[in-house]
């Protein structure tokens, strides 16, 4: 979905692992899941820079993709490095902005994290995309009481959760909420694929605070596959 999103045939795809303190495992899985595709990879870290100009990196990419981890500790470092500003600038550009699990809830209004340990708290974060975020829906069981919980409270905004697997366009976050509508978005294109290509079951809820009381599961399936995977 992301090479197909920048229209070019062989698009420059830049892994940010700033979440997961630049962790060369995870990176190695990204260079991995990109020499399947039509690509150019490369990878942004802070603890070894690739430029003294940052800007001038990221402004040559064509897709930056964030991975996950501590999402408190990437938007400190960020804003440290002013990188927060330099993708907001690549954004405006036009550059296709995307991730999984911090890489996802980074850009919205509110996240809900379990950058501290104990529990699962709200977060502000860049405040791109409107409402509140939430990633591993399904797979983390106390992922769906605390984000329900968070937004009865007011504690953060109506938001979007979403399963492992999913991949969804910005306008999806783009539309006006629909109140106790839980709606499932299929991609255009796949970003990498599970090892036999089997589809997954995926789903985007959209939760407002009026809607808790409605909502009820009802997943749908959707061909989708996970990058890193």
């Amino acid at each position: 979905m992301f090479s197909a999103a920048t229209g070019k045939a062989t698009p420059r795809i830049c892994f940010v692992g700033t979440a997961s303190g630049d962790a060369e495992s995870y990176r190695y899985k990204f260079y991995e899941a990109m020499s399947a595709l039509d690509c150019r990879a490369t990878h942004l870290s802070l603890i070894q820079p690739p430029s003294a100009d940052l800007g001038a990196f990221v402004f040559a990419q064509d897709v930056i993709f964030v991975g996950g981890g501590n999402t408190r500790s990437l938007l400190a470092l960020w804003r440290e490095w002013g990188l927060d500003a330099i993708l907001r600038e690549a954004y405006e550009r036009g550059i296709v902005l995307g991730g999984v699990s911090a890489g996802m809830i980074c850009w919205f209004e509110f996240g809900v994290t379990d950058s501290i340990p104990g529990a699962l708290t709200p977060l502000k974060c860049l405040g791109w995309l409107p409402g509140s975020a939430c990633p591993h829906y399904a797979k983390e069981i106390e992922r769906r009481p605390s984000f329900q919980r968070l937004i009865a409270e007011g504690a953060i905004p109506g938001g979007y959760a979403a399963d492992d697997g999913v991949s969804a366009p910005k306008r999806t976050f783009s539309d006006p909420m629909r109140k106790a509508n839980i709606q499932t978005i299929a991609p255009t294109a796949t970003v990498g694929s599970l090892a036999d290509n089997r589809p997954v079951t995926i789903v985007i809820w959209t939760i407002s605070a009026a809607a808790l009381s409605l909502i009820r599961q009802r997943p749908m399936t959707a061909h989708c596959y996970d990058l890193m995977q």
